[in-house]
Protein backbone atom coordinates (compact mmCIF):
# COMPACT_ATOMS: atom_id res chain seq x y z
CA UNK A 1 0.00 0.00 0.00
CA UNK A 2 1.22 3.43 -0.89
CA UNK A 3 2.44 6.09 1.69
CA UNK A 4 2.52 5.47 5.93
CA UNK A 5 1.73 2.59 7.20
CA UNK A 6 -0.77 2.16 9.72
CA UNK A 7 -0.04 1.70 12.96
CA UNK A 8 -0.67 -1.89 14.26
CA UNK A 9 0.37 -3.83 16.93
CA UNK A 10 2.75 -6.70 16.11
CA UNK A 11 4.17 -9.94 17.65
CA UNK A 12 7.61 -9.26 17.23
CA UNK A 13 9.68 -8.14 20.59
CA UNK A 14 8.60 -5.14 19.53
CA UNK A 15 5.26 -5.26 19.17
CA UNK A 16 4.71 -6.92 22.17
CA UNK A 17 6.70 -4.17 24.47
CA UNK A 18 4.13 -1.48 22.50
CA UNK A 19 0.95 -3.48 23.78
CA UNK A 20 2.47 -3.60 27.09
CA UNK A 21 2.64 0.30 27.01
CA UNK A 22 -0.22 0.92 25.64
CA UNK A 23 -2.00 -1.26 28.80
CA UNK A 24 -0.02 1.02 31.13
CA UNK A 25 -1.41 4.14 29.34
CA UNK A 26 -4.71 2.81 29.47
CA UNK A 27 -4.44 2.78 33.25
CA UNK A 28 -3.36 5.70 33.99
CA UNK A 29 -5.83 7.75 31.31
CA UNK A 30 -8.21 6.06 33.70
CA UNK A 31 -6.76 6.48 37.50
CA UNK A 32 -4.65 9.48 37.08
CA UNK A 33 -6.77 13.19 38.48
CA UNK A 34 -7.98 15.57 36.66
CA UNK A 35 -5.53 18.44 37.01
CA UNK A 36 -6.25 22.07 38.87
CA UNK A 37 -6.95 25.74 37.72
CA UNK A 38 -10.65 24.94 37.96
CA UNK A 39 -10.55 23.08 33.96
CA UNK A 40 -10.60 19.72 32.82
CA UNK A 41 -7.97 18.09 31.36
CA UNK A 42 -8.21 14.56 29.93
CA UNK A 43 -4.88 12.52 28.36
CA UNK A 44 -4.83 10.88 24.78
CA UNK A 45 -1.74 8.68 23.27
CA UNK A 46 0.33 10.15 20.77
CA UNK A 47 2.15 8.08 18.89
CA UNK A 48 5.70 8.74 16.93
CA UNK A 49 5.08 9.07 12.86
CA UNK A 50 8.07 6.58 12.73
CA UNK A 51 6.07 2.95 13.88
CA UNK A 52 9.57 1.31 14.20
CA UNK A 53 10.66 3.40 17.20
CA UNK A 54 8.46 2.03 19.61
CA UNK A 55 7.84 5.77 20.80
CA UNK A 56 5.11 6.92 22.61
CA UNK A 57 4.01 9.64 25.11
CA UNK A 58 1.42 10.28 27.41
CA UNK A 59 0.55 14.37 27.15
CA UNK A 60 -2.53 16.48 29.38
CA UNK A 61 -4.45 18.51 26.90
CA UNK A 62 -7.55 20.42 27.07
CA UNK A 63 -10.69 18.87 26.88
CA UNK A 64 -11.96 21.53 24.29
CA UNK A 65 -8.95 20.67 21.78
CA UNK A 66 -9.65 17.05 22.36
CA UNK A 67 -13.86 17.60 21.34
CA UNK A 68 -12.32 20.04 18.33
CA UNK A 69 -10.20 17.65 17.08
CA UNK A 70 -12.90 14.96 17.21
CA UNK A 71 -15.01 17.01 15.19
CA UNK A 72 -12.25 17.53 12.97
CA UNK A 73 -11.85 14.23 12.19
CA UNK A 74 -15.46 13.87 11.74
CA UNK A 75 -15.74 16.52 9.27
CA UNK A 76 -13.05 14.73 7.68
CA UNK A 77 -14.70 11.22 7.43
CA UNK A 78 -17.83 13.18 6.42
CA UNK A 79 -16.10 14.44 3.29
CA UNK A 80 -14.23 11.77 2.35
CA UNK A 81 -17.82 9.23 2.23
CA UNK A 82 -19.37 12.21 0.32
CA UNK A 83 -16.40 12.13 -2.03
CA UNK A 84 -16.77 8.12 -2.74
CA UNK A 85 -20.67 8.40 -2.69
CA UNK A 86 -19.69 11.27 -5.91
CA UNK A 87 -17.36 9.13 -7.62
CA UNK A 88 -19.63 5.87 -7.61
CA UNK A 89 -22.29 7.63 -9.30
CA UNK A 90 -20.20 9.68 -11.07
CA UNK A 91 -22.00 8.11 -14.79
CA UNK A 92 -25.66 9.71 -12.82
CA UNK A 93 -23.70 13.10 -11.87
CA UNK A 94 -21.71 13.51 -14.96
CA UNK A 95 -22.99 15.30 -18.14
CA UNK A 96 -22.43 15.63 -21.43
CA UNK A 97 -21.56 19.01 -23.05
CA UNK A 98 -22.55 18.80 -26.36
CA UNK A 99 -20.49 21.14 -29.71
CA UNK A 100 -23.09 24.07 -29.33
CA UNK A 101 -22.54 23.91 -25.31
CA UNK A 102 -26.01 22.43 -24.02
CA UNK A 103 -25.65 19.41 -21.81
CA UNK A 104 -27.27 16.11 -21.66
CA UNK A 105 -27.02 12.76 -19.69
CA UNK A 106 -25.38 10.96 -22.77
CA UNK A 107 -22.97 11.87 -25.13
CA UNK A 108 -25.20 10.11 -27.92
CA UNK A 109 -28.16 12.23 -27.45
CA UNK A 110 -26.29 15.63 -28.48
CA UNK A 111 -27.39 14.88 -32.05
CA UNK A 112 -31.45 15.84 -31.02
CA UNK A 113 -30.29 19.06 -30.16
CA UNK A 114 -29.99 19.90 -33.73
CA UNK A 115 -33.70 17.70 -34.88
CA UNK A 116 -35.23 19.85 -31.51
CA UNK A 117 -34.50 23.30 -33.11
CA UNK A 118 -34.91 22.80 -36.69
CA UNK A 119 -38.47 20.96 -35.98
CA UNK A 120 -39.52 23.55 -33.69
CA UNK A 121 -38.63 26.23 -35.78
CA UNK A 122 -39.84 24.81 -38.86
CA UNK A 123 -42.39 22.00 -38.28
CA UNK A 124 -44.10 23.46 -35.22
CA UNK A 125 -44.46 27.00 -36.37
CA UNK A 126 -41.97 28.26 -33.72
CA UNK A 127 -43.22 26.13 -30.95
CA UNK A 128 -47.20 26.09 -31.09
CA UNK A 129 -49.23 23.42 -30.09
CA UNK A 130 -51.26 23.82 -33.44
CA UNK A 131 -52.05 21.62 -36.12
CA UNK A 132 -48.84 19.71 -36.96
CA UNK A 133 -47.99 18.73 -33.20
CA UNK A 134 -51.73 17.13 -33.16
CA UNK A 135 -50.84 15.17 -36.53
CA UNK A 136 -47.87 14.49 -35.50
CA UNK A 137 -48.93 13.09 -31.89
CA UNK A 138 -51.58 10.58 -34.31
CA UNK A 139 -48.74 9.49 -36.48
CA UNK A 140 -47.21 8.36 -32.76
CA UNK A 141 -49.82 6.09 -31.99
CA UNK A 142 -50.76 5.03 -36.06
CA UNK A 143 -47.26 3.80 -36.37
CA UNK A 144 -46.47 2.13 -33.57
CA UNK A 145 -49.42 0.46 -32.64
CA UNK A 146 -48.28 -2.09 -35.55
CA UNK A 147 -47.82 -4.91 -33.78
CA UNK A 148 -49.28 -7.96 -32.64
CA UNK A 149 -48.17 -10.77 -30.55
CA UNK A 150 -50.86 -12.76 -31.60
CA UNK A 151 -50.24 -12.96 -35.44
CA UNK A 152 -46.16 -13.48 -34.67
CA UNK A 153 -47.58 -16.38 -32.28
CA UNK A 154 -49.73 -17.44 -35.79
CA UNK A 155 -46.62 -17.56 -37.75
CA UNK A 156 -47.26 -14.58 -39.06
CA UNK A 157 -45.32 -10.98 -39.38
CA UNK A 158 -47.08 -9.00 -36.34
CA UNK A 159 -45.73 -5.51 -37.21
CA UNK A 160 -42.54 -4.01 -35.91
CA UNK A 161 -44.60 -1.48 -33.45
CA UNK A 162 -42.89 1.81 -33.54
CA UNK A 163 -39.86 1.56 -36.13
CA UNK A 164 -41.33 4.03 -38.87
CA UNK A 165 -42.62 1.87 -41.02
CA UNK A 166 -44.72 3.91 -42.04
CA UNK A 167 -42.65 6.57 -43.55
CA UNK A 168 -40.29 4.09 -45.36
CA UNK A 169 -43.39 1.46 -46.99
CA UNK A 170 -45.97 4.88 -47.06
CA UNK A 171 -47.25 3.64 -50.33
CA UNK A 172 -48.25 0.40 -47.94
CA UNK A 173 -49.82 2.05 -45.13
CA UNK A 174 -51.15 5.43 -45.64
CA UNK A 175 -53.70 3.83 -47.89
CA UNK A 176 -54.78 1.23 -45.11
CA UNK A 177 -58.52 3.10 -44.24
CA UNK A 178 -57.56 3.79 -40.39
CA UNK A 179 -54.59 5.99 -41.47
CA UNK A 180 -56.60 8.36 -43.79
CA UNK A 181 -55.48 11.59 -43.89
CA UNK A 182 -52.31 10.59 -42.04
CA UNK A 183 -49.92 10.80 -45.53
CA UNK A 184 -49.81 15.09 -44.64
CA UNK A 185 -48.16 14.51 -41.58
CA UNK A 186 -45.40 11.27 -43.08
CA UNK A 187 -45.02 13.66 -46.19
CA UNK A 188 -44.41 16.86 -43.70
CA UNK A 189 -41.81 14.83 -41.77
CA UNK A 190 -39.79 12.89 -44.71
CA UNK A 191 -37.59 15.48 -45.50
CA UNK A 192 -36.77 16.21 -41.75
CA UNK A 193 -35.81 12.29 -41.07
CA UNK A 194 -33.35 12.78 -44.66
CA UNK A 195 -31.95 16.37 -43.09
CA UNK A 196 -30.87 14.75 -39.66
CA UNK A 197 -30.05 11.21 -40.74
CA UNK A 198 -31.68 9.92 -38.29
CA UNK A 199 -34.18 6.74 -38.37
CA UNK A 200 -37.81 6.99 -38.94
CA UNK A 201 -38.96 4.98 -35.98
CA UNK A 202 -36.67 7.55 -33.45
CA UNK A 203 -38.12 10.25 -35.44
CA UNK A 204 -41.84 9.68 -35.24
CA UNK A 205 -41.28 9.85 -31.61
CA UNK A 206 -39.18 12.48 -31.10
CA UNK A 207 -41.43 14.63 -33.06
CA UNK A 208 -44.55 13.74 -30.92
CA UNK A 209 -42.69 13.86 -27.57
CA UNK A 210 -41.11 17.61 -28.88
CA UNK A 211 -44.67 18.18 -30.32
CA UNK A 212 -46.52 17.63 -27.37
CA UNK A 213 -44.09 19.47 -24.63
CA UNK A 214 -45.66 22.81 -26.87
CA UNK A 215 -49.03 22.18 -25.11
CA UNK A 216 -49.61 24.06 -21.89
CA UNK A 217 -50.24 21.27 -19.01
CA UNK A 218 -48.79 18.33 -21.11
CA UNK A 219 -46.47 15.92 -18.95
CA UNK A 220 -42.68 15.98 -20.25
CA UNK A 221 -43.10 12.38 -22.11
CA UNK A 222 -39.91 10.10 -22.04
CA UNK A 223 -37.81 9.12 -25.16
CA UNK A 224 -35.83 6.57 -26.03
CA UNK A 225 -33.06 6.82 -28.83
CA UNK A 226 -32.40 4.04 -31.49
CA UNK A 227 -34.28 2.05 -33.06
CA UNK A 228 -33.34 0.63 -36.22
CA UNK A 229 -34.90 1.07 -39.34
CA UNK A 230 -38.44 -1.05 -40.22
CA UNK A 231 -37.40 -4.17 -42.03
CA UNK A 232 -40.96 -4.69 -44.04
CA UNK A 233 -44.91 -2.47 -43.48
CA UNK A 234 -47.28 -3.13 -40.89
CA UNK A 235 -49.73 -5.66 -41.61
CA UNK A 236 -53.19 -4.04 -42.19
CA UNK A 237 -56.25 -4.39 -39.59
CA UNK A 238 -54.17 -3.17 -36.53
CA UNK A 239 -54.95 0.53 -36.12
CA UNK A 240 -58.43 0.78 -34.41
CA UNK A 241 -61.41 3.09 -36.03
CA UNK A 242 -63.57 5.09 -34.87
CA UNK A 243 -65.74 2.73 -35.48
CA UNK A 244 -65.07 -0.07 -33.88
CA UNK A 245 -67.13 -1.38 -30.79
CA UNK A 246 -65.38 -1.35 -27.40
CA UNK A 247 -64.62 -5.46 -27.19
CA UNK A 248 -63.30 -4.66 -30.60
CA UNK A 249 -60.95 -2.07 -29.25
CA UNK A 250 -59.96 -3.42 -25.87
CA UNK A 251 -58.84 -6.40 -27.71
CA UNK A 252 -56.95 -4.83 -30.27
CA UNK A 253 -54.99 -2.89 -27.74
CA UNK A 254 -54.90 -6.25 -24.99
CA UNK A 255 -53.16 -7.95 -28.09
CA UNK A 256 -50.51 -5.06 -27.82
CA UNK A 257 -49.77 -5.25 -24.06
CA UNK A 258 -52.50 -2.50 -23.06
CA UNK A 259 -54.85 -2.91 -20.51
CA UNK A 260 -58.59 -0.77 -20.26
CA UNK A 261 -57.13 1.59 -18.07
CA UNK A 262 -54.05 2.75 -20.30
CA UNK A 263 -56.14 2.56 -23.29
CA UNK A 264 -58.21 5.64 -21.67
CA UNK A 265 -54.69 7.03 -20.52
CA UNK A 266 -53.74 6.91 -24.53
CA UNK A 267 -57.09 8.78 -25.42
CA UNK A 268 -55.90 11.61 -23.32
CA UNK A 269 -53.83 12.53 -26.90
CA UNK A 270 -57.50 13.85 -28.07
CA UNK A 271 -57.89 16.65 -25.51
CA UNK A 272 -55.17 18.16 -28.47
CA UNK A 273 -56.33 16.81 -31.24
CA UNK A 274 -58.80 17.38 -34.63
CA UNK A 275 -59.89 15.49 -37.04
CA UNK A 276 -59.93 16.40 -40.79
CA UNK A 277 -61.47 12.94 -42.15
CA UNK A 278 -64.24 12.23 -40.25
CA UNK A 279 -66.21 15.14 -41.74
CA UNK A 280 -64.39 16.22 -45.13
CA UNK A 281 -66.67 19.55 -45.00
CA UNK A 282 -65.24 20.66 -41.79
CA UNK A 283 -61.30 19.90 -41.57
CA UNK A 284 -59.70 20.72 -38.21
CA UNK A 285 -62.34 20.44 -36.12
CA UNK A 286 -61.58 19.74 -32.41
CA UNK A 287 -62.62 17.03 -29.51
CA UNK A 288 -62.87 19.40 -26.96
CA UNK A 289 -63.00 23.02 -26.39
CA UNK A 290 -59.45 23.58 -25.95
CA UNK A 291 -57.63 21.89 -28.54
CA UNK A 292 -54.60 24.37 -27.58
CA UNK A 293 -54.34 22.65 -23.91
CA UNK A 294 -52.98 19.70 -22.81
CA UNK A 295 -56.01 19.23 -19.86
CA UNK A 296 -59.29 17.72 -18.70
CA UNK A 297 -61.40 19.22 -20.58
CA UNK A 298 -62.17 16.25 -23.23
CA UNK A 299 -63.18 13.98 -20.76
CA UNK A 300 -65.65 16.45 -19.29
CA UNK A 301 -67.22 17.28 -22.86
CA UNK A 302 -67.41 13.53 -23.65
CA UNK A 303 -69.86 12.67 -21.16
CA UNK A 304 -71.99 15.87 -22.01
CA UNK A 305 -75.29 14.85 -23.81
CA UNK A 306 -75.03 14.97 -27.44
CA UNK A 307 -77.36 17.14 -29.39
CA UNK A 308 -75.74 17.95 -32.75
CA UNK A 309 -73.88 17.63 -35.30
CA UNK A 310 -70.91 20.48 -36.37
CA UNK A 311 -70.85 19.46 -40.20
CA UNK A 312 -73.38 17.28 -41.96
CA UNK A 313 -73.79 14.51 -40.00
CA UNK A 314 -74.14 10.92 -40.91
CA UNK A 315 -70.74 10.07 -41.37
CA UNK A 316 -69.18 6.68 -40.25
CA UNK A 317 -67.71 6.71 -36.78
CA UNK A 318 -69.26 10.00 -35.66
CA UNK A 319 -72.09 10.50 -32.96
CA UNK A 320 -73.35 13.57 -31.98
CA UNK A 321 -71.66 16.54 -29.78
CA UNK A 322 -72.83 19.01 -27.32
CA UNK A 323 -71.16 21.65 -28.30
CA UNK A 324 -70.87 23.90 -32.30
CA UNK A 325 -67.76 22.94 -33.85
CA UNK A 326 -66.97 20.08 -31.56
CA UNK A 327 -66.95 16.84 -33.10
CA UNK A 328 -67.24 13.75 -31.05
CA UNK A 329 -65.99 10.36 -32.45
CA UNK A 330 -68.14 6.86 -31.84
CA UNK A 331 -65.55 5.12 -29.92
CA UNK A 332 -64.69 8.07 -27.65
CA UNK A 333 -68.51 8.12 -26.53
CA UNK A 334 -69.14 4.35 -25.97
CA UNK A 335 -65.76 4.07 -24.26
CA UNK A 336 -66.76 7.04 -21.78
CA UNK A 337 -69.88 5.24 -21.08
CA UNK A 338 -68.48 1.84 -21.47
CA UNK A 339 -68.88 -0.39 -17.32
CA UNK A 340 -65.09 -1.33 -18.40
CA UNK A 341 -63.69 2.37 -18.66
CA UNK A 342 -66.54 4.93 -17.37
CA UNK A 343 -64.93 5.15 -14.11
CA UNK A 344 -61.77 5.26 -15.28
CA UNK A 345 -62.30 7.93 -17.48
CA UNK A 346 -64.24 9.82 -15.18
CA UNK A 347 -61.48 9.98 -12.91
CA UNK A 348 -59.29 12.45 -15.09
CA UNK A 349 -62.18 15.38 -15.02
CA UNK A 350 -60.58 17.88 -13.10
CA UNK A 351 -57.55 15.51 -12.58
CA UNK A 352 -54.41 17.12 -14.02
CA UNK A 353 -51.93 15.14 -11.87
CA UNK A 354 -53.47 11.94 -13.08
CA UNK A 355 -54.04 12.99 -16.68
CA UNK A 356 -50.45 13.76 -16.63
CA UNK A 357 -48.61 10.92 -15.03
CA UNK A 358 -51.26 8.37 -16.71
CA UNK A 359 -50.75 9.60 -19.95
CA UNK A 360 -46.75 10.04 -19.99
CA UNK A 361 -46.84 6.09 -19.02
CA UNK A 362 -48.96 5.19 -21.44
CA UNK A 363 -47.17 6.84 -23.75
CA UNK A 364 -43.41 5.63 -22.51
CA UNK A 365 -44.83 2.03 -23.14
CA UNK A 366 -46.10 2.58 -26.59
CA UNK A 367 -43.22 4.06 -27.79
CA UNK A 368 -41.07 1.20 -27.72
CA UNK A 369 -43.79 -1.54 -29.01
CA UNK A 370 -41.46 -3.75 -30.88
CA UNK A 371 -37.82 -2.64 -28.62
CA UNK A 372 -36.15 -3.48 -25.72
CA UNK A 373 -35.67 -0.25 -23.45
CA UNK A 374 -32.34 -1.95 -22.65
CA UNK A 375 -31.46 -1.61 -26.07
CA UNK A 376 -32.66 2.25 -26.44
CA UNK A 377 -30.67 5.36 -24.63
CA UNK A 378 -32.84 7.82 -23.06
CA UNK A 379 -32.38 11.40 -24.20
CA UNK A 380 -35.50 12.53 -22.32
CA UNK A 381 -34.05 15.37 -21.01
CA UNK A 382 -33.81 16.59 -24.69
CA UNK A 383 -37.35 17.08 -24.53
CA UNK A 384 -38.51 20.80 -23.89
CA UNK A 385 -40.65 21.37 -19.84
CA UNK A 386 -43.70 21.94 -21.19
CA UNK A 387 -45.48 24.94 -19.42
CA UNK A 388 -47.97 24.03 -16.60
CA UNK A 389 -51.64 23.87 -17.13
CA UNK A 390 -53.42 27.58 -17.84
CA UNK A 391 -56.96 26.46 -17.86
CA UNK A 392 -58.92 25.29 -15.10
CA UNK A 393 -61.97 22.22 -15.19
CA UNK A 394 -65.28 23.87 -16.22
CA UNK A 395 -68.83 23.08 -17.81
CA UNK A 396 -69.06 24.98 -20.98
CA UNK A 397 -70.83 27.73 -21.04
CA UNK A 398 -74.76 27.24 -21.81
CA UNK A 399 -74.26 23.93 -20.10
CA UNK A 400 -75.39 22.58 -16.37
CA UNK A 401 -74.68 19.59 -14.56
CA UNK A 402 -77.82 18.43 -15.61
CA UNK A 403 -76.43 17.78 -19.33
CA UNK A 404 -74.09 15.27 -17.95
CA UNK A 405 -74.73 12.01 -18.89
CA UNK A 406 -73.37 10.14 -15.73
CA UNK A 407 -71.73 6.66 -16.44
CA UNK A 408 -69.54 5.26 -13.67
CA UNK A 409 -71.71 3.46 -11.22
CA UNK A 410 -69.23 4.01 -7.93
CA UNK A 411 -68.59 7.45 -8.18
CA UNK A 412 -70.31 10.53 -8.29
CA UNK A 413 -69.48 13.16 -11.62
CA UNK A 414 -67.68 16.12 -10.01
CA UNK A 415 -68.76 19.65 -9.53
CA UNK A 416 -67.24 21.60 -12.07
CA UNK A 417 -68.03 25.76 -12.62
CA UNK A 418 -69.90 26.71 -15.48
CA UNK A 419 -68.54 29.35 -17.61
CA UNK A 420 -70.59 32.49 -17.80
CA UNK A 421 -71.12 33.72 -21.30
CA UNK A 422 -73.23 32.89 -24.23
CA UNK A 423 -73.56 29.33 -25.16
CA UNK A 424 -69.96 27.77 -26.38
CA UNK A 425 -68.94 27.74 -29.43
CA UNK A 426 -65.95 26.36 -30.74
CA UNK A 427 -63.51 27.13 -33.68
CA UNK A 428 -61.87 25.28 -35.84
CA UNK A 429 -58.03 24.51 -35.44
CA UNK A 430 -56.48 26.89 -38.17
CA UNK A 431 -54.18 25.00 -40.58
CA UNK A 432 -50.12 25.46 -40.44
Amino acid sequence: MIGPRPWVASSSPLGTVQSARDADFERKLQTRPYASAGRRRVYKLERDDEQTSGHSSLKAVNADSVVSFKMFKALVSFAVVAASLQFANGAVIRRATCSDGRTTANAACCALFPILDDIQANLFDGGECGEEVHESLRLTFHDAIGFSPALTAQGKFGGGGADGSIVVFSDTETVFHANGGIDDIVDAQKPFIAKHNITPGDFIQFAGAVGVSNCPGAPQLQFLFGRPAPVQASPDLLIPEPFDSVDKILARFADAGFSPAEVVALLASHTVAAADHVDPSIPGTPFDSTPGHFDTQFFIETQLRGTLFPGTGGNQGEVESPLRGEIRLQSDSELARDSRTACEWQSFVNNQAKLQNSFKAAMAKLAILGHSANTLVDCSDIIPTPKPADSAAHLPAGLSHNDIEQACATTTFPTLPTDPGPVTSVPAVPPS
